[in-house]
């Protein structure tokens, strides 16, 4: 099974309908659908930081994620990548840092990337992009 890329993400997302996104040229876009953020490529800030070290990461992604549970089942489970930080307590979203992107599979990716399109979209757009996937 391929594993994913950070190429992926830009490839999954531009593929998603209805998407723009902001600042395409630089090294940090965002993807939005309907004027709203669903995936994010962050600058470093002093939240996301190696322990060890103290150096800011440079290669977070931000996924949002449509509840709560979401959430908790990705940060909580071990096997997977994905993170928070104190300053995304109450913010549904999961982070992942590029340097680990490779733990994903193609697939893997491409269903965080699908359903962080779906907890932004309306739920007309929504609807109309599983009714034409068969959904």
């Amino acid at each position: 099974m391929p594993r994913a890329r950070i190429e992926d993400v830009h490839a999954l997302a531009l593929a998603m309908p209805h998407v723009t996104v902001h600042d395409p040229e630089k090294a940090n876009p965002v993807y939005q659908v309907g004027g709203k953020s669903f995936i994010f490529f962050r600058n470093p800030r002093p939240d996301a930081f190696d322990p060890e070290t103290g150096e800011r990461y440079d290669d977070v992604i931000v996924f949002w994620v449509a509840e709560e549970q979401d959430k908790d089942a990705l940060v909580l489970d071990e096997s997977t990548p994905f993170f928070t930080t104190p300053h995304f307590n109450g913010h549904r979203s999961v982070l992942l840092r590029g340097s680990r992107i490779g733990e994903l599979s193609y697939d893997e990716l491409a269903e965080v990337v699908q359903d962080a399109w779906l907890s932004r979209a309306s739920a007309a757009r929504g609807r109309a992009w599983l009714a034409s996937r068969g959904d």
